[in-house]
């Protein structure tokens, strides 16, 4: 046993306050382990765990063991036996202690550092250099999500984003709504059909439903289903992405040149051959060493390059001055693209016009679904560092671990 002093240097790195008292400290240094035991005063009266009522000691539990920071490199351990209540309202209950949370078998301090290892690693990375089992690790994560969602102030949804993300094989998808004013994903659902969706608008109370003022989102038939039944004012708030739009017609562009390069090659002409990257470079960002060439192809009457000339034009409808501007230059795309003879990009041409009141609603809210995009990076980088999730409900704690903007940590690494 350590001398009498050592009691009060644990209370004081503890935080340990009554009725609480450290009793005594164990020191084994061949096993490289510190116990801390707490003792609590007599006659105190307990809170009931959920009501908060003031009731009297009923017994005590079976010892219970809590790992704690380490000190000067040992492991250090706390060990308490927990006053359990009798309650007129809740029957027998186990009182909280002040430091650790219910269910956890680490105290808050522990917790909290695994938190900030957690938010710079891998689940595997951080149980290694805490020396706890993945498990272990993962359940921290966990209980820090559930405290992050119990805090979390009410969702204000007046600018969103919904995106569909391929999360595994088969394939699998997660559909994620995020909140572009706060910067983080609010919801997660299984899936990516209008039920998805639809669970989200759900959890919502009517009042919050009507402060949406724009939804980002990709033409999903699913999403719009969605969003036309649930919002109250859909052709108000729906912004179909630019992303989406521009994916499609580079889609119609490399259609067009695998046609033609194969026709090419045909007669032995092999200009289109290797331009595949070439031709998804917006024209600022060409680099020097396809400029000669493609200006060569620009020049020449290739289905190819005329397609290319649709796409670059297509970009422009996002960067008017105003929305007259745009419908101007839509209306000019348009007669061009469908006169164009190329089917791929007349198809692109017809799903636009299709879409083009919420693609143009662009120019009254100035939204994108950019801040989706980039955290599905995010995401992406959670997937990979893990190898991999079999577990979907595990996944999904990670992103609102690492994306949903939670306040994670209960206390600081310093006690109270």
């Amino acid at each position: 046993m350590w001398p009498v002093k050592s009691t009060e240097l644990y209370r004081q790195l503890l935080g340990i306050v009554a009725p609480w008292t450290v009793e005594r400290v164990d020191l084994d240094a061949s096993a490289q382990k510190i116990d801390v035991y707490l003792e609590h005063q007599e006659g105190h009266r307990w809170a009931c765990p959920e009501c908060e009522k003031t009731c009297g000691l009923h017994d005590h539990a079976e010892e219970r063991v809590w790992r704690h920071l380490d000190s000067c490199q040992f492991h250090t351990f706390v060990h308490a036996r927990v006053p359990r209540v009798q309650c007129r309202d809740h029957g027998v209950r186990l009182v909280r202690v002040p430091w650790a949370e219910a269910g956890s078998r680490f105290t808050l301090m522990f917790e909290a550092l695994a938190v900030a290892v957690l938010k710079e690693a891998s689940v595997s990375g951080a149980a290694k250099l805490l020396g706890v089992t993945w498990d272990e690790a993962h359940g921290i994560m966990e209980r820090a999500v559930r405290r992050g969602l119990a805090a979390r102030e009410e969702v204000d949804p007046r600018v969103i984003g919904v995106d569909e993300k391929c999360v595994g094989r088969g394939p699998r998808f997660f559909t994620l709504v995020c909140d572009h004013i706060s910067k983080r994903i609010v919801y997660i659902a299984d899936g990516r059909g209008k039920d998805s969706l639809e669970s989200f608008f759900e959890m919502l109370e009517p009042y919050q439903l009507v402060r949406i003022e724009a939804m980002a989102m990709d033409m999903s038939k699913a999403y719009i289903a969605a969003a036309t039944e649930c919002l109250p004012a859909p052709e108000r708030a729906i912004v179909f992405d630019r992303f989406h739009v521009m994916k499609a017609m580079n889609e119609a562009l490399d259609q067009v040149r695998r046609e033609e390069n194969k026709a090419l090659l045909r007669d032995g002409d092999r200009r289109l051959v290797g331009t595949m990257h070439m031709f998804r470079y917006a024209e600022e960002n060409v680099p020097e060493r396809y400029q000669a060439r493609l200006e060569e192809l620009q020049a020449s009457k290739l289905r190819t390059a005329r397609a290319w000339a649709l796409k670059e034009l297509l970009r422009e409808l996002w960067r008017c001055e105003s929305l007259q501007e745009a419908e101007a230059l839509w209306a000019r795309w348009y007669g061009w693209a469908t006169c164009s003879r190329l089917e791929p990009v007349k198809k692109v041409a017809s799903m636009v016009k299709r879409h083009l009141g919420g693609i143009l609603a662009y120019y009254k809210h100035r939204v994108t679904n950019a801040l989706s995009e980039g955290i599905n990076s995010k995401i992406e980088w959670i997937k990979n560092t893990a190898r991999g999730y079999r577990n979907w409900d595990n996944f999904k704690t990670a992103i609102l671990f690492h994306c949903g903007g939670l306040k994670l940590e209960k206390m600081s690494l310093r006690p109270a």
